[in-house]
């Protein structure tokens, strides 16, 4: 008896269900000996199942999945558009590139233009910025914090500034009045990277969602993951429509893929000094990229996303237990703090070693390896000391005294769903040994 195509993916995904239970579950915690990651992929059988699933369409670029994801992702935020890319920092560069379109008239960014962001942070959140042409203006940060300072923020504005592009660090809400009212006063955009900080909020309301444009990411590190990924965000019309165009190659069409002729104007239309007709399919209205994902990322997309709620709870139980153990060495560590109105997703528990701890980071970090602990340092400290950005265009507000601190003293740990009270603990303990040996 022949089996029928859906009778097949049935058993399929039978056998992917068991091939996970094998592979995957009951992984035990040995003190000592399992090392205690800062982040890592948390999945069951559902995103297996799905990933294979996609893959016996053969589809293979995006498809059905990554229409799902991007509808119900969109959703999530009440936004009109959210489009997939195969990275967080793809998808920075294409928020960035949207505002470089002619479609915005005299509302473009041009070349020498002034863009707002800061140091202490992940590079491809500035990258962008000169890739393009123009100046960033970097402004300290607040210990505690890690972002922006307001007060400095205002300082930086100058008739050559343009937009404002920064991440909310490590998941945590920077003063979203303050960048909003300069935004208004000055007609600036705004573009918002929320890479670590899916499902935050301020004043109750989801970051990614102040901004004309967001982006977020899905590095195995992040709050959901499809391996590589990212989205970009905007419920703006003109953007939407510059953003899909930068991604899939710069091209007007607008058609999705195995689709043609949407618009009904495929062979009539007149671009450039093209002959009329032209197939629409084969006009370019940008300088664009191939920054599509496969459907079968999109597919582990679609189960990660049904579990972003008990993931965010998680990373917010896992600060808690982290700010508990960590209230006992306050004379040691400055400890991290979300402002008023905020409600961070955290991605990491960040702390700063103080001046006179009678330690150094590096020492406690490097005991915390020995002991099987993860820790990053944040990111890349001070960007304008890392060799790339040594001779670039730029501007700077004061000295960044703050930036360089976190450069010299600052690290984290984690606090993704994978990170048990147990190994809290442990990692604790290991702290607690470290701290007692120094006094």
């Amino acid at each position: 008896m022949v089996r029928t195509e859906k009778e097949l993916r049935s058993v399929i995904s039978e056998l992917v269900k068991e091939f996970y239970e094998v592979k995957f579950s009951n992984q035990h915690f040995i003190p000592g000996t399992t090392p205690v990651r800062y982040a890592g992929r948390i999945f069951d059988e559902k995103e297996l199942q799905s990933l294979v699933d996609s893959s016996l369409d053969f589809w293979l670029t995006s498809g059905r999945y990554t229409e799902e994801f991007e509808s119900d992702f969109a959703d999530l935020f009440d936004l009109e558009y959210a489009f997939l890319t195969n990275s967080g920092s793809s998808a920075n560069l294409l928020a960035f590139s949207a505002l470089t379109s002619p479609m915005l008239g005299r509302k473009k960014l041009k070349k020498g233009d002034e863009v707002i962001s800061v140091a202490a942070g992940f590079p491809t959140t500035v990258n962008p910025i000169i890739q393009h042409g123009m100046v960033p203006v970097f402004v300290d940060v607040d210990l505690g914090t890690y972002n922006i300072n307001p007060e400095e923020l205002k300082k930086a504005i100058s008739p050559n500034t343009k937009a404002i592009f920064l991440a909310h660090t490590l998941g945590n809400p920077y003063n979203l009045n303050v960048v909003q009212e300069l935004v208004d006063k000055h007609d600036l955009w705004f573009i918002e990277d929320c890479c670590d900080a899916l499902g935050s909020t301020f004043n109750d309301k989801m970051l990614g969602t102040f901004g004309h444009i967001a982006t977020c990411s899905f590095y195995p590190a992040h709050h959901i993951t499809m391996g590589e990924g990212g989205a970009v965000l905007t419920d703006d019309d003109t953007l939407a429509r510059a953003i899909r165009s930068i991604r899939d190659w710069g091209r007007d069409c607008y058609c999705a893929g195995g689709e043609n002729n949407t618009c009904g104007k495929r062979f009539s239309g007149q671009y450039g000094t093209l002959p009329k007709g032209y197939d629409h399919k084969y006009v370019y209205s940008h300088i664009g990229y191939n920054l599509k994902v496969t459907d079968m990322q999109a597919a582990i997309g679609v189960e990660q996303l049904k579990k972003l709620d008990h993931f965010i709870k998680r990373r917010k139980e896992n600060f808690c237990f982290w700010t508990e153990g960590f209230r006992k060495w306050e004379d040691k560590f400055i400890l991290p703090y979300g402002i008023e109105g905020s409600d961070p997703a955290w991605f990491a528990y960040p702390v700063t070693v103080k001046e006179d701890a009678g330690f150094i980071r590096t020492e406690l970090t490097d005991y915390l390896a020995q002991n099987r602990v993860e820790t990053r340092n944040i990111f890349g400290g001070n960007l304008l000391r890392q060799p790339a950005y040594q001779n670039i265009e730029r501007r700077v507000v004061g000295d960044l005294p703050v930036t360089d601190q976190i450069m010299k003293q600052s690290f984290f740990l984690g606090t993704y769903p994978g990170l048990t009270k147990e190994k809290i603990n442990y990692c604790l303990y290991v702290i607690n040994n470290f701290v007692e040996s120094k006094r």
